[in-house]
């Protein structure tokens, strides 16, 4: 009897033994596989080819595995870009940093665009595989966690980091969907402040600030120009790794918006010429047209740049951006415009407008 107890607890320990090393090679070739993916994947934001489909495959084979696709916003100008660098602070960076506080495991996560350093997302989107296995149980494996319970525990972490990346919402999808691949059209917005007077500091690095009047019905004009589908040779940075310049903007427009859309209008007071003088000490202050606007910053004129594509070139939103501005200001002209959409080569268009005026603003998915 005391031999049969021994076999059978001997035969338990190994049992116990090779399931802890199945589970754990089985933990090690799902992160293989997923580094391997995220290889294969450091390709440019402009190809628009899929992974190898057998390694998406073999993902999507394990059932412990939960996909999410993750929305967020984050303030660019705090980044050194969304993607993964070994040095530099990164949106990716510190994102998989709060996920790995959250999960108590690394994680890869992988961005359906990404962005330059200085440029803002009002929504970005990713994907991240996550393996709930309980914290008080190694190697015991928990049903997924619900979507909501996801965004409130990263936010958490992130928000005890600088603050400055939100989850702003979370989708449990299939094991093979992607983020980049599975996107239907991107949308990007890109702000221009017009007026004299300096830029406000609330406003620093949110915007371009252009001295000059802007001719909106010009630069209309100008967008109609480009909308379509187009060689954007002249509008793709030298850098640009995409095999065709061939892009089909499906919307580009210029409209004007209200300046300041988070306080009340009587907070502001219209732009227009400052008094040269006071005439006097008891009279108003130099710029001030009566008592009641003393104090009060005039505001600019604002103008959105809207551009929507399934996908863009390197820099295009921010070349084409430039070539709009040079045509409000005079100069350009919207021939000019055409003269070198037509020319397909970067140097023959304008420089490209700054960074921090650039906001990612929605990328569509369908769902199943």
């Amino acid at each position: 009897t005391r031999k049969h107890n021994s076999v059978c607890v001997s035969k338990q320990t190994m049992s116990e033994n090779l399931k802890h090393t199945l589970d754990h090679t089985a933990s090690q070739e799902s992160l293989e596989r997923l580094a391997k993916v995220a290889r294969i994947e450091g390709i440019s934001d402009e190809e628009e080819e899929g992974p190898e489909e057998g390694l998406e495959s073999e993902l999507s084979m394990n059932p412990r595995v939960q996909r999410y696709l993750v929305a967020i916003e984050y303030i660019g100008t705090r980044f050194s870009g969304s993607q993964q660098q070994a040095t530099d602070r990164t949106v990716v960076g510190v994102l998989q940093e709060a996920f790995n506080k959250f999960i108590g495991q690394p994680v890869k996560i992988l961005c359906s665009s990404r962005t330059d350093a200085g440029v803002h997302a009002l929504s970005n989107v990713c994907h991240v595989d996550v393996e709930r296995i309980s914290k008080r149980k190694p190697g015991e494996v928990l049903p997924p966690h619900e979507p909501g319970v996801v965004q409130r525990a990263v936010n958490h972490f992130l928000q005890r980091n600088e603050g400055d990346v939100m989850v702003i919402d979370v989708r449990s999808v299939p094991s093979n969907y992607h983020a980049r691949y599975k996107a239907r059209e991107r949308t990007y917005f890109y702000r221009l402040l017009s007026g004299s007077d300096p830029l406000s500091i609330l406003e620093k690095d949110r915007a371009w600030h252009v001295p000059e009047e802007l001719d909106l019905g010009s630069m209309q004009e100008a967008c109609r120009v480009l909308v379509g589908s187009h060689d954007f040779s002249s509008f793709r940075a030298s850098g640009c790794q995409a095999k065709s310049p061939v892009r089909c903007l499906d919307e580009l427009n210029v409209t004007e918006v209200p300046s300041t859309p988070y306080f009340p209008s009587t907070l502001t007071c219209s732009s227009q010429p400052k008094t040269e003088n006071a005439t006097n000490a008891g009279d108003e202050v130099a710029g001030s047209t009566n008592g009641d606007t003393f104090g009060i910053r005039r505001r600019h004129r604002c103008y959105v740049i809207t551009a929507r594509a399934r996908a863009f070139l390197y820099h295009q939103v921010r070349l084409l951006v430039g070539a709009l501005k040079c045509v409000g200001t005079g100069e350009l002209t919207v021939k000019d415009v055409e003269r070198i959409l037509k020319a397909k080569t970067v140097t023959a268009a304008k420089p490209m407008a700054p960074a921090s005026g650039l906001y990612l603003a929605h990328v569509k998915y369908e769902f199943p």
